[in-house]
């Protein structure tokens, strides 16, 4: 790419709410063609991480939970901030256990991208489990109400292309990362995603 954008700058800055999940920031800022906009919003966040966690039966691990942004219970991959020290992996590990009891010794980075870069400064850290096997119940924080469930991925895969399974927009980024590793490794655990 020849020409590049240039970033916009900010002319003042300031936080209309923060807490431990999000802070909204209020910007203005003026485009490289002299326009100014203000307000101009942005959603500051933590990281995201999700797992693809497939078990040694070719099961995947799914959670559902009742989100309240969209006012129903929703199956999804395991996910969740990562909001404390090392490495979005470890988080990813630590999750994966506490919400579904399952563990893995294998595991994979898939890649990152920003959630929504728009309006959200934050990104999403997507890793693929192999092999996973349930060793525990759950461990769940105070605010969670979470059942875990194991679809076999040929099944859960062909749900997601019909349209009977809906996800989060940052998890299509995750199986569409996962596809690609499929593709790139050729890994006979992978198989359903090769089809």
């Amino acid at each position: 790419m020849k020409d590049k954008v240039a970033p916009w700058k900010v002319l003042e800055s300031k936080y209309n709410y923060r807490d431990r999940w999000l802070a909204l920031r209020s910007d203005t800022v003026e485009l490289p063609n002299g326009r100014v906009l203000t307000p101009f919003h942005v959603i500051e966040q933590p990281d995201w991480v999700t797992a693809i966690a497939i078990t040694h039966d070719g099961g995947i691990v799914l959670v559902e939970e009742y989100r309240h942004g969209a006012r129903q219970a929703v199956i999804e991959l395991p996910s969740g901030i990562h909001d404390g020290p090392g490495e979005p992996l470890d988080q990813m590990k630590r999750e994966l256990r506490e919400e579904t009891g399952f563990v893995s010794e294998e595991w994979h980075p898939l890649g990152a991208f920003f959630a929504n870069a728009p309006r959200l400064s934050n990104r999403v850290h997507c890793f693929l489990a192999l092999d996973a096997r349930k060793v525990a119940e759950p461990a769940l924080d105070e605010g969670e109400v979470i059942v875990s469930h194991e679809v076999p991925l040929p099944r859960f895969l062909e749900e997601l292309r019909d349209g009977r399974r809906t996800f989060h927009g940052f998890q299509g980024g995750a199986m569409w990362l996962l596809h690609t590793y499929a593709r790139k490794t050729r890994d006979r655990r992978l198989a359903a995603l090769l089809d």
